[in-house]
């Protein structure tokens, strides 16, 4: 080999070591942030056995995460664009690991609740850095097939969220559904000090006034999301908690339409694409949490199934994004991500509505396996196209707010989502037999399918490849740039 070629070949070489690291170390975090959604839900009867507790109490074991999460991801994304993405991305990693072994030591339910809390606090740092870190290790040309296996990773981890808190705690112990995060964290934070590469977004300082707005209205529709189903809609805290969220989120629209350096400029909206995505994302995790929280209860008090069992029998619709998403990456690159999103969609809406036709108190595992195959490809070929849609549709130096933005939809869709259809499951029917189960089931399911095609129609709401980038490009020549700062770690 020449010395020139030798030349040409160190730096390609290096440049591959660095994507793979990049894409490994943000997929494994991603992966921890997502899974802790749903991992408890098999877990609480087991935890509420060991630690006692009322069934609100057991009720914040899932939503103080959620909570926490969702409020403050667009913050968490501020912080990195503006001290550092690595340097953030650090920071919430180690706030996770720590409050992951405090939940698996907690002594009693409120404490394991307050670690919860803290738990949802470095995921909501943590989680959007990873599509911004990703972003930037990874060059344009290959973004389809990274972003194809990190939406593989995430994607996996919400929908095994139940068979693997059902597996650790039908096998070991509850705390194992925590203690599992404590050795990925310490694996990660010396790999993401030395393998990461430091970046900044814009020089500004931080948007105090929208951080505020934006918190406090999250907080309070969240929280009113969340309590809905138990309390009742029309409690009093439930209802000064959604209509107070509103409210302060009316006026973080009104402020980042304003302000000169908002943390969320809703200039950005004028995009079709980014507005187009992001509805399609709200959309489907509407459907797709809701209907996840529901079947795994469906396959084990109706069907009888173990936490185990149910979960292996689920691997049709989990496990497939392992294989499918990839491919989509690759399927993004070549035709763009619009048709690739709303085919998925498409096919996660069919197969939502098949499992509420096949959905009866005996049920066969074969009259369910097409509905589970169907909704399987269909979230595989969402995810990875959908990260490359966001991460296009808006100028480098935006990217992170971008992520923060979209995460923080796609958890108010989660969290929308379970307090639908479990609304919708109380009043149609009940926890009294297989058959009022099933009774409750089907049109939160026949919900959940109608919510997931709308976002199919929005996704087709996004411009055609070309068409989105020469409207990138327009917006860079026509509005001047902030200052970007990049720093070789």
């Amino acid at each position: 080999m020449s010395q020139q070629t030798a030349q040409q070949t160190e730096p390609t070489t290096t440049r591959r070591g660095q994507v793979a690291w990049a894409l490994i170390i943000t997929s494994v975090a991603g992966f921890m942030a997502s899974l802790d959604n749903l991992v408890v839900t098999t877990a609480l009867p087991s935890i509420r056995k060991d630690l006692g507790g009322a069934l609100d109490d057991l009720e914040w074991t899932v939503s103080a995460y959620t909570l926490t999460f969702a409020v403050l991801l667009m913050f968490g994304a501020a912080l990195g664009d503006r001290f550092g993405r690595r340097r953030l991305f650090l920071t919430g990693i180690t706030i996770f690991t720590g409050a992951s072994a405090a939940a698996a030591m907690a002594p009693g339910i409120d404490s394991l609740n307050a670690a919860r809390a803290v738990q949802g606090i470095g995921a909501a740092i943590m989680m959007p850095l990873t599509m911004t870190l990703l972003t930037a290790a990874v060059p344009a040309a290959k973004r389809g097939m990274a972003y194809g296996i990190w939406g593989a990773v995430n994607g996996l981890a919400v929908a095994s969220g139940p068979l693997i808190g059902g597996g650790l705690t039908e096998h070991i112990s509850w705390h194992w559904i925590f203690w599992l995060n404590v050795p990925l964290g310490l694996a990660l934070l010396p790999l993401a000090r030395f393998r990461l590469a430091e970046s900044h977004g814009t020089g500004t300082r931080l948007d105090i006034p929208g951080t505020l707005l934006a918190s406090g209205g999250l907080f309070g529709l969240v929280y009113g999301l969340v309590r809905g189903p138990a309390d009742g809609w029309t409690d009093s805290v439930v209802l000064t908690g959604l209509i107070a969220g509103g409210a302060l989120l009316a006026a973080f629209v009104v402020h980042g339409s304003r302000a000169r350096n908002a943390m969320l400029p809703m200039r950005l909206f004028r995009s079709r694409a980014f507005s187009g995505i992001n509805a399609a994302s709200l959309l489907m995790f509407v459907g797709m949490f809701g209907s996840i929280f529901l079947l795994s209860q469906y396959m084990q008090g109706v069907l009888g199934y173990s936490p185990t069992e149910a979960g292996l029998r689920m691997l049709p619709w989990t496990g497939m994004p392992m294989i499918v998403a990839p491919i989509a990456g690759i399927l993004s690159d070549r035709i763009g991500g619009r048709p690739v999103v709303a085919t998925g969609l498409f096919l996660q809406a069919v197969g939502l509505g098949y499992m509420a036709y096949a959905a009866t108190a005996d049920a066969s595992y074969v009259s369910q396996l097409p509905a589970l195959i169907l909704s399987g490809i269909g979230m595989a070929l969402y995810f990875a196209p959908a990260a490359n849609l966001v991460m296009s549709s808006v100028r480098p130096q935006e990217q992170g707010i971008a992520s923060g933005a979209n995460n923080a939809f796609r958890e108010v869709g989660g969290a929308l989502g379970v307090a639908i259809m479990s609304s919708i499951f109380s009043a149609q029917g009940g926890y009294q037999s297989a058959q009022s189960f099933v009774d409750g089931l089907r049109p939160a399911l026949v919900t959940g399918a109608a919510v997931v095609a709308l976002a199919a129609i929005a996704a087709l709401v996004i411009p055609a490849r070309r068409r989105a980038a020469e409207a990138v490009r327009t917006t860079e020549a026509n509005e001047p740039a902030p200052a970007l700062e990049t720093v070789a770690g």
